[in-house]
């Protein structure tokens, strides 16, 4: 299996830290051979909301025009690609579909952070303390994925975060996720940011056993994803030696590689 990760930020998002070519620079000394930057996408609200987990779309020509620089001074070392973590606003498609075609991006991931939209402030990964709020977690995450749009769906079981125990209402919503993203054909994320986190705090959040145990049970096929939100967290293997054995133990198939340019019509 080919060592890559797709999932990766930059400080322009506000919570992360290193240049654009520190990343890269780490990438190569962990041993990659393919990465893609992911950050946080920007989105053209149409309200006076200021996002401070993500980029502004002020900043999107800077974000592209540095990782292109560094495909090209890199290119006999190691592949870069170009995307970006998305969520699905349903109302905000149409202007996200359009920034991507024009500026032939790679690929975007989806990470399905708010409901609907984030100047709602209602953030999945606590919400879902309310089942309620699981229910729609999973209806946003297959009305995402049916789009097309999206390479993988990043930290499916992110409704941990929230939802601390997995009952029986856990289980029915992650076996409706898992069948969807089957049909569908889309890969699910083990996260290794979420994985970390699970062993320095002594908890588990996300990634979570029982739902990958589900995702086995499916047929699901997992991706690894770094979720690097600094360059160190690339030239450490702990944790994805870890989860590899972890997901080959439950018998999933992994892949290694994503499908670009889903949205080029």
């Amino acid at each position: 299996m080919r060592k890559t990760n797709y999932h990766m930020h930059t400080k322009r998002c506000m919570h992360a830290s290193g240049s654009d070519e520190d990343y890269v620079l780490a990438a190569i000394e962990g041993g990659y051979e393919e990465i893609g930057f992911s950050d946080h996408s920007p989105w053209q609200y149409k309200s006076d909301y200021v996002a401070h987990m993500r980029m502004r779309a002020s900043q999107f020509d800077d974000y592209y025009n540095s990782i292109k620089k560094l495909q090209v001074k890199y290119k006999n070392q190691i592949a870069i690609r170009i995307g970006l973590e998305c969520e699905y606003f349903p109302e905000y498609m149409g202007w996200l579909k359009t920034l991507l075609v024009n500026y032939d991006m790679d690929y975007i991931i989806f990470g399905n952070h708010y409901y609907k939209t984030d100047e709602k402030r209602i953030y999945f990964g606590t919400a879902c303390e309310d089942d309620t709020y699981l229910k729609l977690y999973v209806d946003e995450a297959i009305a995402g994925m049916k789009t097309g749009l999206y390479a993988y769906l990043a930290h499916p079981d992110l409704f941990m975060r929230g939802k601390r125990v997995f009952d029986h209402k856990a289980v029915e919503e992650s076996y409706r996720l898992c069948i969807a993203a089957k049909e569908l054909g889309i890969p699910l994320e083990y996260n290794l940011a979420g994985a970390e986190y699970n062993a320095i705090m002594k908890t588990e959040q996300y990634p979570h056993k029982d739902f990958w145990r589900i995702a086995a049970e499916i047929g699901n096929t997992a991706i690894i994803g770094v979720d690097a939100h600094e360059p160190s967290a690339l030239k450490t293997d702990t944790y994805r030696v870890e989860g590899i054995k972890r997901l080959r133990d439950l018998g999933l198939n992994i892949t290694d590689t994503i499908e670009f340019g889903k949205f080029k019509g």
